[in-house]
């Protein structure tokens, strides 16, 4: 009787059902591997962890963080976005901490919109962006990415009458890994403008690139009415530290600034150091851990398609995106897979109405585990 009727909206997590399924395996006896989650298995490098160890033996750090707190973060994040991107930002009025980006989404959209306007949301995206917008109280129109198009959207097929508050994207892509070019962003930002809709790019696949492919920034198009959320999650492996920023137009951080000024106070300073230092890194170090994803890529693909599978390429993110033939039900084939062979993946109907039919696989075990799960999944009937 204490709910909400935003809460209500929410829609039921993918994750908490493909735990239950392997929870099921495990109680059979089954090994479970685990490729349904996009959590990197892998460490953050030593001199991040080296810098947070010793700001915990730091008193000044122990303090509620104010916004003067973050300036050597929000600095270290204009840093990146020159040196990585050539955008340049104002560290003071133009980027804002977050704790992780998945949070700073939720209360962007909290800053930037209102009751009944309208978000215009990817169709595969990632299953949150559904629960932010609910909480926030817009309404979605979906936004179709489909294999013909590279899964990438056809913004000349939104109606003219439509006027979007916002539209949201994200390249590198979740679930599809789909890519862009160095246009892309151009063009989508001129469309936006020319509606009056707020131009939100969700980044945390940024430095999870492959071979030559380096990944664009929305903030390329120009900052004003451009928003872009960067997490250290995935490029710096520090997915349990929640940290990340936002970047972009100046009165849309205010916005933001003002929100989270309520319910957070940063994240923890010693937190906001190592992050500070990630950002510093030498570029070499972050591709170091791209590469064990690209190994891992190139092992898992050719054994899906072995399978009779649908794969892409991908040339970034942390995922194999698949289509599988006669699949009508992907949900109960994920559970299925998850009890009968222990391998756990995320159906894609979890992520939307153009999901159904496709898996997705996070990259997140090595080769020859991965090799070992694609076997298996090969004994489950679609």
């Amino acid at each position: 009787m204490w709910i909400s009727g935003r809460a209500a909206a929410v829609p039921g997590s993918v994750f908490a059902l493909m735990d239950a399924a392997k929870e099921r395996a495990r109680a059979a006896g089954r090994v479970v591997t685990d490729l349904s989650i996009g959590s990197s298995d892998l460490s953050p490098p030593e001199a991040v962890l080296s810098a947070l160890r010793e700001a915990t033996r730091d008193p000044a750090t122990y303090r509620y963080p104010l916004f003067s707190d973050t300036a050597p973060l929000r600095e270290a994040a204009a840093r990146y976005l020159s040196r990585r991107f050539g955008v340049q930002v104002d560290p003071q009025t133009e980027v804002l901490p977050l704790i992780g980006a998945q949070e700073g989404l939720a209360h962007l959209l909290l800053a930037v919109t209102d009751p009944g306007d309208t978000l215009l949301l990817p169709d595969p995206g990632y299953p949150p962006y559904l629960g932010a917008a609910a909480v926030a109280g817009v309404q979605v129109a979906p936004l179709p990415l489909r294999e013909e198009h590279g899964f990438l959207p056809d913004l000349d097929a939104v109606p003219a009458s439509l006027r979007p508050r916002a539209l949201l994207l994200n390249y590198p892509n979740n679930p599809t890994s789909a890519v862009v070019d160095d246009d892309f962003f151009s063009r989508v930002a001129a469309w936006c403008r020319a509606r009056g809709t707020l131009l939100i790019h969700d980044h945390p696949y940024a430095e999870l690139t492959f071979g030559d492919y380096h990944a664009p920034s929305a903030l390329q198009a120009g900052v004003g009415g451009v928003v872009e959320l960067h997490s250290l999650s995935k490029t710096h492996h520090m997915g349990g530290f929640r940290v990340g920023f936002a970047a972009g137009d100046a009165g849309a951080i205010a916005a933001l600034a003002r929100v989270k000024g309520s319910v957070d106070f940063h994240p923890y300073l010693g937190i906001q150091r190592a992050a500070a230092l990630a950002l510093d890194l030498p570029e070499a170090l972050g591709r170091q851990g791209a590469a064990v994803f690209q190994a891992r890529r190139d092992a898992l693909v050719p054994a899906l398609r072995d399978l009779g599978w649908t794969v892409a390429w991908p040339q970034a993110s942390m995922y194999a995106w698949a289509r599988v033939p006669g699949l009508q039900d992907s949900v109960a084939f994920a559970v299925r897979a998850a009890e009968q062979t222990g391998v756990a993946l995320s159906p894609g109907a979890a992520f939307g109405r153009q999901g159904e039919g496709y898996v997705r696989l996070a990259l997140v075990q090595p080769p020859e585990v991965l090799l070992d799960a694609a076997q298996r999944l090969g004994e489950v009937e679609t």
